[in-house]
């Protein structure tokens, strides 16, 4: 039987508009930057739709909301964000967005560092134990108690994702926050969640193995101060020019004192970010002789190659890391006594 035109064009018209309504059908998920982006779509997978505020290699301490940033949280399902002060823009955004949709605190439950102990990281520990990181109640959807500074984070550190422990809290917290968003897929968000818990313990196996081949007095000089979880769970000591947020340029007087720290311990090789400026590096790296042994990822994903996931990018970390730094034969805790203090 021949079809008559108007019905054949009315049956064309059906098929391509199904990518646009299953698009239409799945979670519509606003993030505040990149990394976050990522996990939600590990956790949601063909149910989620994610929009990162703040892109690929971006900023988030110096990001500025758009009109089209309001807009975008208007028309979400669910919105996701780091808290502890990390992004107060968008807290703000939250509030002028009138947005009332689901709302994630991914570090709700998780007992932050003081960002004073950063100094205290020179020692190789490698177990989990102190990370109080059991409790993944999603309490904390509100956001009263993030305060609203844009440049000052006061005495918690935001950056916990760099701890992989703690990471999966946050994946806790976003499955839940989607459970809530759409009951229906339930069981696949908690299989996702599953599945990704699983990737991430692998990772920080893989982790600790390069980071025990680096001796534990080795010190590094990176951007910004945002690598604190890292050497609090895998024991490599950071140090920086600039304190948490990258808004602030360090002083001719602080340059001078981190020349004195690398003459006075073993730093061993300055790293660059990819969201900081690279001059007051460079800077550093002529004025010591140290070379710049590479970038870390600590803020935001690369557009591409292996940091432009989560995982990929805390594995990019730890080879950069090690290649640079790593004593071949050598093993700071041996690996038969490697317990990670996972309690799953």
């Amino acid at each position: 039987m021949k079809l008559h035109p108007s019905r054949w064009l009315v049956g064309v018209s059906a098929l391509l508009a199904l990518p646009a309504a299953m698009a239409s059908e799945r979670v519509q998920v606003v993030t505040s930057f990149s990394i976050l982006a990522d996990m939600v779509e590990q956790v949601g997978g063909e149910h989620v739709e994610v929009t990162s505020l703040v892109g690929y290699d971006g900023d988030a301490h110096m990001y500025t909301p758009s009109p089209g940033d309001a807009r975008a949280l208007n028309d979400a399902d669910l919105v996701v964000f780091n808290g502890l002060r990390f992004e107060g823009w968008m807290e703000r955004l939250i509030d002028a967005s009138d947005y009332t949709g689901a709302l994630v605190t991914a570090t709700a439950g998780i007992e932050p560092l003081d960002r004073s102990s950063h100094d205290d990281h020179g020692d190789h520990e490698h177990g989990h134990d102190n990370h109080a990181h059991d409790d993944h109640g999603h309490e904390g959807h509100g956001h009263d108690d993030h305060g609203h500074e844009e440049d000052a984070h006061g005495d918690d550190d935001p950056h916990a994702w760099q701890d992989l422990a703690r990471a999966e809290t946050y994946v806790a917290n976003i499955r839940d926050g989607l459970i809530e968003a759409d009951g229906d897929n339930r069981e696949a968000y908690q299989d996702s969640a599953e599945r990704y818990l699983a990737e991430i313990r692998a990772t920080d196996d893989e982790i600790r193995a390069l980071i025990e081949e680096i001796p534990a007095s080795t010190s590094v000089i990176t951007g910004h101060d945002s690598f604190g979880y890292f050497a609090n769970a895998y024991g490599v000591r950071f140090l920086s020019p600039v304190g948490l947020s990258t808004e602030a340029d360090p002083s001719g007087a602080s340059m001078a004192e981190l020349i004195d720290v690398i003459e006075e311990e073993n730093v061993e090789a300055l790293f660059h970010e990819n969201m900081t400026n690279q001059s007051v590096l460079d800077q550093l790296a002529e004025e010591t002789g140290l070379s710049v042994a590479g970038t870390l990822y600590a803020d935001a994903l690369s557009s591409e190659g292996e940091a432009s996931t989560y995982l990929g990018m805390m594995r990019h970390n730890a080879k950069t890391l090690h290649d640079a730094l790593a004593v071949p034969g050598h093993s700071e805790t041996g690996h038969d006594d490697h317990d990670h203090g996972h309690s799953h």
